[in-house]
């Protein structure tokens, strides 16, 4: 029995099994639950597209937005708070669900923007409490 190959597919398995985990087990920072109207920007075909969207959850690292068009996974957009008018840049991570208030679009920014809702996040450990 040789150790090296089997501790090397032991840790394929670990980094495997580490994507299949619950998205709550995954999750970087905690997210709120929060409607923020914002427009995504994309460029198509060399226009700008506007898409007017807003949020169902919302995190340091991005959120997920609701709208009545879906978008490519892994095309990039520009998403504008609405209420702050604040710009970032930000990735599809996935393809979009479609669900009662259209498509479900995950957003990833391409650097953590803590500020960019601006409201303050539980701290990582934080769970809710039973009643």
């Amino acid at each position: 029995m040789t150790h090296s190959t089997h501790s090397t597919h032991s840790k394929d398995q670990l980094d495997r099994g580490t994507s299949l985990l619950p998205g709550e087990e995954r999750r970087r920072s905690q997210r709120v639950i929060i409607m923020v109207p914002v427009t995504l920007e994309l460029v198509k075909e060399g226009k700008v597209v506007k898409v007017a969207a807003h949020t169902v959850a919302v995190n340091i690292h991005g959120a997920m937005v609701a709208c009545q068009r879906t978008l490519d996974p892994d095309a990039k957009v520009e998403i504008v708070n609405e209420r702050t008018r604040e710009r970032a840049i930000a990735r599809v991570t996935r393809a979009p669900r479609h669900s009662a208030e259209g498509f479900l679009i995950p957003l990833e920014f391409l650097k953590p923007f803590p500020i960019f809702w601006q409201i303050t996040f539980p701290p990582s450990n934080w769970k809710p409490t039973d009643l």
